[in-house]
């Protein structure tokens, strides 16, 4: 039986770096962000496509922004277009946001555009990266900071605590500490719920679909619902008993923009 030859005499590529250098630089990097955004001006749960374009617009205002995302990955569901099939949609004039980002897209329909998903969420995912946003990822929300009846900042922990038994792990969670609080974690709605649970605030649940009238209120409704703490996205929908939109992100991604505007009006009310 013929053995594969190995040589180690080949061509060198890459530079000399040792292992425990690659370590150091991820640990610090990672220790650099928490510390420096332990405190910021925003914290958005979730990086769906509300949380990322409320996240990119705030940024771009100057303000200093962090997101949590309780998955590896960004962009919640907007790789996907429904049905597993990953076309997205939005309706105009939400076109308009695509058109800053670069996206490009095709009309399909009077006032309907459409795009890969993938192409939609990288552009978008890159945008508010290059805006300055920050973000932890695989970190889950577990409460509110609250303090004088005021949302404060959010609770969290890693998320693969919350996948460990409770028989056999107990690791406290740290705090995160920002003038203001965007729930923009879809359907679950952390936030909201959390205060829900104390009976601080009514939660109503989503309502069958519509996606004209859905798409409308959301946008219409997207603010703030308690003292620090604004909806966005599909936690608007689930907040206030709003009809579901289906496939169709047009809502969302003018969401998180009102949200952005809602948030840097109240902060700036905050410094007066």
């Amino acid at each position: 039986m013929q053995q594969a030859e190995y040589t180690d005499d080949v061509p060198k590529i890459f530079a000399d770096v040792r292992e425990v250098e690659i370590t150091r630089a991820i640990a610090n990097e990672f220790h650099d962000v928490l510390i420096n955004y332990a405190e910021s001006d925003v914290i958005i749960i979730g990086a769906g496509p509300a949380g990322l374009t409320a996240g990119r617009e705030l940024a771009l205002m100057g303000f200093k922004t962090l997101i949590i995302e309780q998955n590896n990955y960004l962009g919640g569901g907007y790789w996907l277009g429904g049905y597993m099939m990953n076309p997205v949609t939005v309706r105009a004039p939400a076109q308009k946001i695509w058109d800053e980002l670069g996206i490009p897209y095709k009309k399909v329909a009077e006032g309907l555009y459409l795009t890969p998903g993938p192409h939609a969420v990288s552009k978008l995912i890159a945008a508010t990266c290059d805006a300055g946003v920050k973000f932890l990822n695989l970190t889950k929300f577990d409460d509110l900071v609250l303090k004088s009846g005021r949302v404060s900042g959010v609770v969290v922990n890693w998320m693969p605590v919350s996948a460990l038994p409770r028989n056999i792990t107990c690791v406290d969670p740290i705090a995160l500490e920002s003038k203001m609080v965007i729930d923009a974690s879809g359907h679950d709605s952390v936030a909201v719920k959390r205060l829900v649970d104390r009976k601080m605030i009514d939660w109503k649940g989503m309502n069958p679909m519509w996606v004209d009238d859905g798409e409308n209120k959301v946008v219409h409704k997207t603010g703030e619902v308690y003292p620090g703490l604004v909806v966005a996205g599909m936690s608007v929908t689930e907040t206030f008993g709003i009809a579901r939109m289906g496939p169709t992100y047009g809502s969302m991604l003018l969401s998180g923009k009102k949200a952005a505007e809602v948030t840097a009006a109240k902060i700036k009310e905050l410094r007066r």
